[in-house]
């Protein structure tokens, strides 16, 4: 702006010299000033402009570091226990949860759950039930408030963070997140070393092999930042595939195929009955047609369990699991949601 107005004033001022009798100045100066004022203005411009930045920058290096500094709430304990070979028994004993302070509103109550090695334990209840807060706290996202959560006998506040969360609990998530690579590095995220026989294997179940053969470069195709070149099915399935090369004891599916039709989902639960290794599975899902089959179905509500069985048991005693299944399926099992 300063610019602008000084060039304006030294043109106002040239024009007003020439348009005298006997002009005291020529077009030629009249430019010359307006360079030299260009070649005095630049740097003090870059100047100010470079001053604001750094006052922006200080700014946004506080913040920065008040990050930094923060302390994790979970932290590894200081004599971690081993788990050589986990089995996948996992158990929620008299379970609170509360985000934040003291005072703030429970998530989960009082929960009481078990999963046997290779069970697959379905999670329903409407939004802001506690379903992801439940299983979030296997892997330690958070620690619960009251209680303990078990795995095969040790408490996961005395298991090393690393350990549980690359060998012994994997999770795939609605919210897929994908990195500027190719699709093997993606799948291999986990866990490194692992073969590409394991990364083809993990595709096949999680079906996304098909589609991955269908790019020019295949496994080699490199993905943009979020995975912005695939589909919301595309990813997810490779989100599960990653979940899957870890060949974990336990695995988390939350909600991760809510962007993948009926029929691909049935075929990775096919595929994932069929695995090597059965991993005790704790699936969220927002179609009841997904969870049928499973083991034990937990119906969550207020943050507490109100039901649990399997499909059978809970229609035969559960009003809300029979609102929840007429909702969905309750033309003649035409899946209404």
């Amino acid at each position: 702006l300063i610019t602008n107005l000084c060039t304006v004033i030294v043109l106002w001022m040239g024009a007003r010299q020439m348009d005298q009798p006997q002009p005291g100045i020529t077009v030629g100066q009249v430019m010359a000033f307006v360079n030299y004022l260009m070649t005095i203005m630049f740097p003090l411009t870059m100047l100010a402009t470079m001053f604001n930045r750094i006052a922006a920058a200080e700014a946004s290096a506080k913040r920065i570091w008040e990050v930094l500094d923060t302390v994790p709430a979970v932290q590894n304990p200081p004599m971690p226990k081993a788990l050589p070979e986990p089995r996948g028994l996992v158990r929620f004993e008299d379970v609170s949860f509360r985000y934040g302070s003291d005072h703030s509103e429970p998530v989960l109550q009082d929960i009481h759950l078990t999963a046997e090695p290779g069970q697959t334990v379905a999670i329903l209840g409407a939004t802001g039930t506690g379903k992801s807060s439940l299983v979030h706290l296997i892997p330690r996202f958070y620690d619960v408030t009251e209680g303990r959560v078990t795995v095969d006998g040790l408490d996961v506040r005395e298991l090393d963070l690393g350990e549980l969360r690359r060998r012994i609990v994997s999770i795939a998530l609605q919210d897929t997140v994908l990195f500027t690579g190719t699709i093997r590095d993606n799948i291999r995220y986990g866990r490194p070393d692992a073969t590409d026989e394991e990364v083809i294997a993990a595709a096949k179940a999680a079906q996304a092999h098909d589609f991955i053969m269908s790019f020019p470069d295949g496994y080699d195709t490199l993905v943009g930042q979020r995975g912005v070149n695939l589909s919301g099915g595309q990813k997810q399935r490779i989100a599960i595939a990653r979940a899957l090369v870890m060949n974990p004891a336990v695995l988390i599916l939350d909600d991760s195929t809510s962007s993948v039709d009926v029929e691909t989902e049935a075929k990775i639960q096919e595929a994932l009955e069929a695995s090597r290794r059965k991993s005790t599975r704790f699936i969220i899902a927002q179609r009841i047609s997904s969870v049928l089959t499973a083991d034990k179905i937990v119906v969550l509500d207020g943050g507490r369990v109100a039901a649990e069985g399997t499909h059978a048991e809970l229609m035969a005693s559960s009003p809300l699991y029979r609102e929840i299944y007429e909702s969905q399926l309750g033309n003649g099992g035409i899946s209404h949601g």
